[in-house]
């Protein structure tokens, strides 16, 4: 399931850096999953909106539902 993780993640990074920012896996425990933004990303008030709403949606979604992404 990393695997699947990770490799979904680098194809979202793609959406992050056309706005000026990135991100960082930090580490993946099981199904917790924890991400640094970086750049535009890491000082945007819509940050949580993206790591909820956006990238932890769509892990749910295409991957596990109990996969849960926190933002460190």
């Amino acid at each position: 399931m990393e695997e699947k993780i990770r490799a979904r993640l680098e194809e979202l990074r793609s959406y992050l850096q056309a706005d000026g920012g990135d991100l960082e896996i930090v580490a993946i425990e099981g199904k917790t999953v924890k991400l640094s933004l970086r750049g535009a990303c890491g000082g945007c008030p819509h940050a949580t909106i993206t790591i909820k709403d956006g990238i932890e949606r769509i892990l749910k979604d295409e991957i596990d539902p109990e996969i849960v992404v926190e933002r460190v």
